[in-house]
This record gives C-alpha cells, structure tokens and sequence, in this order.
C-alpha cells in the first residue's frame, strides 16, 4: 500500500512518541535520539561519531514541515565516560527538550499527522522520509514506497497506516 500524503503517528505517553502533539502554531514531533552520519559504519571511533541530539520538528496544522531545532548533546563516548553524572549528555539532553517544550504555547500532547519530510544536519539525515520495503520489481524494492521511517530515531510506518510504529 502506497504511502498517504499525510501520515498520522500516534501519541504514546511513557514511549518514543511520548512528545508530540498541538501547539498554538501547528504540530509538533520532538524526541532525544542518537544519530550518526550517513555512510556510519561501525569500526574504530565509533563511539564519538555516534551522537545524541534533541530534536523539536514544527508543522503547520496541514501537517508541512515548518522547521526543526536540532541540538548536539554529546557522543556516546562522552556518555560512556561520566553516565552518572549531573553533567551528563543524557541530562543535558533531556534539560534541553524539557526547554524546547516550555517555549511551546498551547502545547497539548496527542496524535499528529504530518507530511514525509527530509534534511539533514551535520552529515545526519533527519525527517520522515519515505521508503520502499516491497519486494517488487527487481528485487531490490524497485516498487513504490510503502513506508514511512522517522530518521535518525529509526521508526517504520507503514499500512494500515493507523500511526503505529515498529522499531
């Protein structure tokens, strides 16, 4: 099934789409998610291309991208290093989505639908950009797109299009 022009993604309180929702000036997608730069292979020094960013994506009510606030917390390797820590990157990262959501005017959690979405911020691709999955044509998902994924925090949608994810 054919990928829909605006895709609904539900709201899970405790879950990874625990931070979206309505605002006074549209929707909102949020989320703290590590990401790498496209190409990543795992291999020596893995641990400081990996990082962990806050992400806030705003949309208009339609559902069209209006514009994001991405924020480098820090790497894996520097999480690794002090996880416990006041200071940590987690902490920091989630200081920070916790000040990107206050300064949201209206901010009402739920379910949101948006329109497939693409860019991409130091080498790390952000969106929700559409696939093909389908084993059509040469084999190689030649086909039409069928799915919808939420880069970099690497959540699939796809038919019936009830705004589920799989991980």
């Amino acid at each position: 099934m054919a990928v829909p022009e605006i895709i609904p993604i539900a709201h899970e309180p405790g879950y990874r789409t625990s931070t979206i929702g309505r605002f006074d000036g549209g929707q909102f997608l949020a989320s703290i998610t590590y990401g790498s730069p496209d190409g990543f292979a795992l291999g020596d020094g893995w641990e400081e291309r990996n990082r962990l960013f806050v992400v806030l994506h705003r949309f208009d009510h339609d559902g069209h991208h209006q514009g994001s606030d991405i924020w480098c917390a820090g790497t894996w390797a520097e999480q690794t290093g002090r996880p416990h820590d006041a200071g940590s990157v987690v902490a920091r990262a989630e200081a920070r989505l916790a000040d990107v959501l206050a300064g949201l005017a209206g901010r009402e959690y739920g379910d949101i639908a948006i329109r497939p979405f693409r860019l991409t911020v130091d080498g790390v691709v952000f969106g929700l950009v559409t696939e093909c999955h389908a084993e059509e044509g040469d084999g190689r998902g030649g086909g039409e797109h069928d799915w919808a994924e939420l880069h970099p925090d690497r959540l699939g949608f796809s038919a019936p299009w009830n705004g589920e994810y799989d991980t």
